[in-house]
C-alpha cells in the first residue's frame, strides 16, 4: 500500500500522521521546514527557548487532554496561569482571568517534536505539486494538506483559497534584569502596533528577563519584507504597556519574526476536508476558534475518517 502522505509538520499535520500511524497505515510526513513545528516554532537565544510562534495553548477535549497530561507528567508541559492583563495606550490597566494556559519547559516545538517520535517525517523537502494520489509526482493512497489555506490551494492550483490568513510579527527582546511590572502576559487593545505582550521567563519558568511581543496585522503588512524594520516601533509600544520609558536602551539583544500566515481571518464549523478524491486538509483554519488544540484535533479527526475509508476501500 502506497503511504498516505501529509504534507506540513506542524501540529495538526503531525497529530494526523501520529493518528493513522496508529491506525496501523504507512504514513510519511514531508515539511519545507529544517524542523517540525509549524507556527508552534522556537528560537533559542543566550540558551533560552524563545516561543516566537502560539503564544500558549488551553485544553478542554479529552483526546487532547490526556495528551497534555502526558507532557505535564513527563515534565515537558506545565501550567501557567489563568490571569492576563489587561492593556491600552497609556498602559496597564488590570487584570482578567480565563480559562488555564499551559507553556512547555523547552517552548512549544518541544511538543510537536515529542508528538512526532517514531513517524517518517522529512525535513527541508519543499513540495511543489499536489494532486489526486499523487505528490510531485510520487504515489500516495491520499495526501493531507496541514497548513494555512493559502499555501495549500497554491499546492492544488486553484485560486479558492477558503479563507485568507492575517499576517504578524513576532518581536522578542532580551535584557540583563527585569524592569517591569509582575505580569504573566497582556492583552493590548487599540494600539496601533501590538496585540499581546508576553514575559518569556514567567511563562517559560525560568524568570529568564525576556519579553516578546505580537505586532497588529497591519504593523505587519508594512513591514513583510523587511521585519527588523518593525523593531523600534514594536519596542516603544512594548515601553507604553510595561511603562519603562527606556525600555528600548535596557535591551541586550533583540529578533523580530515573520509570520506571513500567523492567523486565520475568519472561522469555519467543519474540523477537516476530506473530497472524494482522498485529498485532506486540516488545521487550525477547520475551528470555530482557531488555537493549537483545534489544530491538534482537526488533524486527528480527518486521520480517523481517512483510516475509515482507506479501510473501507481496502475491504471493498
Amino acid at each position: 500500500m502506497n503511504p498516505v502522505v501529509v504534507v506540513g509538520a506542524g501540529i495538526a499535520g503531525v497529530a494526523c500522521a501520529r493518528e493513522l500511524a496508529a491506525a496501523g497505515l504507512p504514513v510519511r510526513v514531508l515539511d519545507r521546514g529544517g524542523r517540525v513545528g509549524g507556527r508552534m516554532a522556537v528560537r533559542t537565544v543566550d540558551g533560552h527557548a524563545v516561543d516566537t510562534g502560539a503564544s500558549y495553548f488551553t485544553v478542554g477535549e479529552p483526546a487532547f487532554a490526556a495528551v497534555v497530561e502526558d507532557w505535564r507528567e513527563r515534565g515537558l508541559a506545565r501550567t501557567w496561569t489563568d490571569t492576563f492583563h489587561l492593556a491600552g495606550p497609556d498602559g496597564l490597566e488590570g487584570t482578567k482571568a480565563g480559562p488555564v494556559r499551559w507553556a512547555a519547559t523547552a517552548g512549544l516545538r518541544s511538543l510537536v517534536v515529542d508528538l512526532a517520535r517514531g513517524l517518517d517525517v522529512v525535513s527541508d523537502h519543499v513540495v511543489e505539486r499536489v494532486a489526486p494520489g499523487l505528490v510531485d509526482g510520487e504515489p500516495a493512497s491520499a495526501v493531507v494538506l496541514a497548513m494555512p489555506d493559502p499555501q495549500a490551494a497554491r499546492l492544488l492550483d486553484v485560486a479558492d483559497t477558503l479563507t485568507d490568513y492575517t499576517p504578524a510579527l513576532v518581536l522578542a527582546a532580551g535584557f540583563d534584569r527585569r524592569s517591569w511590572p509582575q505580569l504573566d502576559a497582556a492583552f493590548v487593545h487599540d494600539d496601533p502596533s501590538i496585540t499581546f505582550v508576553a514575559d518569556d521567563g514567567a511563562r517559560r519558568g525560568d524568570g529568564a528577563p525576556v519579553l516578546v511581543a505580537r505586532s497588529t496585522a497591519g504593523l505587519a503588512r508594512a513591514h513583510l519584507a523587511e521585519p527588523a524594520g518593525a523593531t523600534a516601533t514594536m519596542l516603544a509600544a512594548l515601553a507604553r504597556v510595561t511603562g519603562v520609558a527606556d525600555l528600548a536602551d535596557r535591551t541586550t539583544w533583540t529578533f523580530v519574526h515573520r509570520w506571513t500566515y500567523a492567523q486565520p481571518a475568519s472561522t469555519r464549523e467543519q474540523p477537516w476536508h476530506l473530497g472524494d478524491d482522498l485529498v485532506g486538509r486540516c488545521g487550525d483554519g477547520w475551528s470555530t476558534r482557531p488555537r493549537v488544540e483545534a489544530a491538534f484535533e482537526s488533524g486527528r479527526l480527518l486521520a480517523r475518517e481517512l483510516a475509515s475509508r482507506l479501510g473501507a476501500a481496502a475491504h471493498g
